[in-house]
């Protein structure tokens, strides 16, 4: 796999099992999600630029890296468990910044927060965007170097 998918399921699996979202946890942004999954997270990858950090072939190259954890709630006060769900994937994600040893570092960029009351019930959102820079060889973007 390629090591985006790589740093994308650690991180799913480093967030899996906190105490609101608990097992919900899914790696995409088109998770259909239903009422009873709910609360949830959406682990996904969204940017990742490229450099070349020698002219040796073949070629280390440094990569940078944006991951969205996005809480997802349907509750009448969803501003306090976005909170809580901001806290609990913060502390997790802090005990991992290496990724399990894939990447060579990671840190919370910013964060993102939204409300749509248009459904049945409230829906609210906070992304939480991780920049994860890692380096691998260019002739092998499975292995972290």
């Amino acid at each position: 796999a390629h090591l985006r998918q790589s740093i994308r399921e650690r991180i799913a699996t480093d967030v899996t099992g906190l105490s609101t979202t608990g097992s919900n946890v899914f790696q995409s942004r088109f998770y259909p999600i239903e009422d009873a999954s709910l609360p949830c997270l959406l682990v996904y990858s969204t940017t990742e630029d490229s450099e070349p950090t020698e002219m040796a072939s073949p070629r280390p190259m440094t990569r940078i890296l944006n991951v969205v954890v996005q809480g997802v709630v349907s509750a009448t006060q969803p501003d306090d468990t976005l909170d809580t769900i901001s806290k609990e994937v913060e502390v997790a994600m802090a005990g991992d910044v290496s990724i399990n040893s894939l990447a060579n570092n990671s840190f919370l960029s910013g964060t993102e927060i939204e409300f749509n009351a248009d459904g049945a019930k409230p829906i609210g959102t906070v992304m939480l965007n991780y920049v994860v820079e890692y380096r691998n060889l260019d002739n092998a973007p499975e292995t972290a170097i």
